[in-house]
């Protein structure tokens, strides 16, 4: 989805919630967190009150009834009841009816809730200047062990990483070989005016690691070419200036010299990335970042891929070169390097397989 269809359908479920939901999203769409944060930490909120009332642990009907003191008095082995539940409902699809819910995934929904607890006990204030309520029953609630271990975690996304030269091969292929495969006239008019824009989307995040989020939202302010940096707006609102590689820049120094003419911008047109709009050119959205690294990443080794893989290959090829995980995780915009194990893990396979292939018997 686009920021705009994210907020449409924020504005739809917090019709379901309670107020001071409401009031929960107001303070944190200022802080700010972005729409697609926000739609999910409702969808966290409602799948909570719904089960709250299905196991009858609240009187009322509906989950915009579900009152604060419900929350305030929430026991402790009811919580424990509700993470039960999260573990063992399993990921209900046409093809997986019954299927397990990743350990990750039961605690974003911990994660969600926590974010809501402390906000209700720290950081709200009622006419007295109190918080609504101070017992935080989710202080006493543990996350679940991740179910996957870093190597296994490598070893599923390892193929899909551009290593070596083969991220300049990508990008060479996307604006010299992907024309060729191009039946359709209409296809091939909407390539050629977005040619430099796809090159310079995929150059960029290979080159700097940011999240599809944070490139859709550049600004053209927030780009320096000299400096060879662009200020982002990381998770939870902060601003970060990352460098960029400087093997990229020429990829985005071509998209900039058209995005005037093709896309018909003003010095009044903010957005660093544009789609072509009926009447002015409208911000790029995640949605069509997706679809068009999957595009050309199915067409160029047959394996479609997510920006979010290329954020990994960044990642694995800085730890590669630097062997500093701190580094690495600082170029990401994490704020700690507990994340940052997975590259040790990819590289650490990548190296094996070369190692074994050093004396092979010619």
């Amino acid at each position: 989805m686009n920021h705009d269809q994210y907020l449409h359908h924020n504005q739809e479920m917090l019709t379901k919630m309670p107020d001071y939901i409401n009031e929960y999203y107001l303070d944190k769409s200022t802080v700010p967190l972005s729409p697609a944060t926000l739609y999910q930490y409702l969808n966290e909120f409602h799948r909570f009150f719904t089960w709250m009332i299905d196991a009858n642990i609240t009187s009322v009907n509906q989950t915009k009834d579900v009152p604060l003191s419900t929350l305030e008095h929430f026991k402790k082995q009811d919580m424990e009841l509700y993470k039960s539940y999260l573990l063992n409902r399993g990921k209900q699809t046409a093809a997986n009816p019954q299927g397990t819910i990743s350990h990750r995934t039961v605690n974003r929904s911990l994660n969600a809730l926590s974010a809501l607890f402390r906000y209700l006990t720290e950081e709200t204030e009622n006419a007295d200047g109190e918080p609504y309520f101070y017992r935080n029953v989710m202080k006493k609630i543990a996350l679940v062990p991740d179910n996957e271990t870093y190597q296994t975690r490598a070893n599923n996304i390892k193929d899909q990483l551009m290593l070596g030269n083969v991220d300049v091969q990508f990008l060479d292929f996307i604006q010299n070989t992907y024309p060729t495969t191009i039946k359709n006239p209409q296809t091939l008019h909407r390539y050629q005016r977005d040619r430099e824009r796809d090159t310079a989307i995929n150059a960029l995040m290979f080159g700097t690691g940011i999240r599809v989020s944070e490139l859709a939202n550049a600004n053209v302010s927030d780009l320096n070419l000299k400096k060879a940096t662009i200020s982002v707006r990381r998770k939870g609102g902060k601003r970060d200036l990352v460098p960029i590689a400087g093997w990229v820049l020429p990829y985005i120094q071509a998209y900039l010299e058209i995005r005037k003419d093709r896309y018909l911008a003003t010095k009044d047109t903010p957005a660093l990335f544009l789609t072509k709009g009926a009447k002015v050119p409208r911000r790029i959205s995640t949605a069509t970042v997706e679809l068009l690294v999957g595009k050309y990443s199915q067409a160029f080794n047959h394996v479609r891929i997510t920006p979010h893989k290329l954020r990994h290959t960044l990642a694995s090829k800085l730890y590669l070169e630097t062997n500093n995980e701190h580094l690495v995780a600082t170029q990401l915009g994490q704020s700690s390097t507990n994340a940052t194990g997975l590259y040790t893990h990819i590289i650490d396979t990548k190296q094996r397989r070369a190692l074994d292939g050093l004396h092979k018997t010619k």
